[in-house]
């Protein structure tokens, strides 16, 4: 049982979690924590948390579970108001997408990693984003990657795999700069191809009539560039080095393919799609 889960954030993420653990009957007390005043009233309302406060050192308070689901830009300052204030049996974990960011973040703020602090990443969400947004089955079957360092306390690290297992999630663990390098290439790199694409085509003479006449392709293959711009601009920033060689690499093959098609290789196009069809297929299965 937890006795108080403190979720710092209450959107999509923290709300969902939030959402999960309640209806699993495995909380006692949840406190939401953030800036936005309607956007909390809102989570009282639905259930999602039972009470708010705007400061995270009285929102962490007593709790035995903390999660941090801000934006990665405000990961440091989030760790440095809650300093000093946490139980002595509190847990923390957090949700952002880039794991280097957040533990040099943890070790500005307390000297290192603290033991109690497990590093962590739901491979889980939408383009919506609010507290509106969130829903309890949003773990359910997905993956949650832990990054836990050689401090990390086990009996910590136990907890919060307990807390994700509870919402339906599968846990795996890994190391943080492989994480990074990871996601670098199936969530960041695929949001900015999304992004840049609807820019770039928006920017055009004809957007209008590119909009009007968009299939299903183009919407399903755009969906992410809805997401919050903020969010994603903290997380390319924090994960330039890998999204940077990914980009680079992708470049690379788009050039080659640039060349294929304007030679006219019909065989060696077919080739290409092949591939990715195969591979693709493989992916869904496996999914599935």
């Amino acid at each position: 049982m937890i006795r108080k889960l403190a979720i710092i954030g209450v959107g999509l993420i923290g709300g969902s979690m939030a959402r999960a653990l309640r209806d699993e009957g495995v909380v006692q007390e949840i406190v939401g924590c953030g800036r936005n005043r309607e956007n909390l009233e809102k989570a009282v309302a639905l259930g999602v948390i039972d009470h708010y406060s705007h400061d995270v050192a009285v929102a962490v308070r007593g709790a035995d579970l903390v999660l941090l689901a801000v934006p990665l830009g405000a990961m440091a300052d989030t760790l440095r108001a809650m300093k000093g204030h946490l139980a002595e049996d509190a847990v923390v974990t957090d949700a952002g997408s880039v794991k280097g960011s957040v533990v040099r973040d943890a070790v500005e703020v307390f000297g290192e990693v603290p033991p109690f602090f497990v590093p962590g990443h739901p491979i889980a969400g939408t383009e919506r984003s609010g507290v509106e947004a969130s829903f309890a089955e949003l773990y359910r079957n997905r993956r949650v990657i832990l990054t836990p360092l050689e401090t990390t306390d086990q009996g910590a690290l136990e907890r919060v795999e307990w807390a994700w297992q509870k919402c339906g999630a599968v846990v795996t663990k890994m190391a943080v700069e492989h994480h990074d390098e990871v996601l670098a290439a199936t969530s960041h790199l695929p949001h900015m191809l999304a992004f840049s694409l609807v820019d770039s085509l928006a920017r055009m003479k004809e957007n209008d009539e590119i909009f009007r006449y968009a299939a299903g392709g183009f919407r399903d293959f755009t969906r992410i560039a809805s997401s919050n711009p903020v969010m994603w601009r903290d997380i390319c920033i924090a994960n330039q080095d890998a999204l940077g060689g990914m980009l680079k690499r992708f470049a690379d093959e788009l050039h080659e393919m640039a060349a294929v098609l304007k030679a006219g290789d019909s065989e060696a196009l077919e080739q290409i799609f092949a591939r990715a069809k195969a591979a693709r297929d493989r992916y869904i299965d496996r999914a599935e």
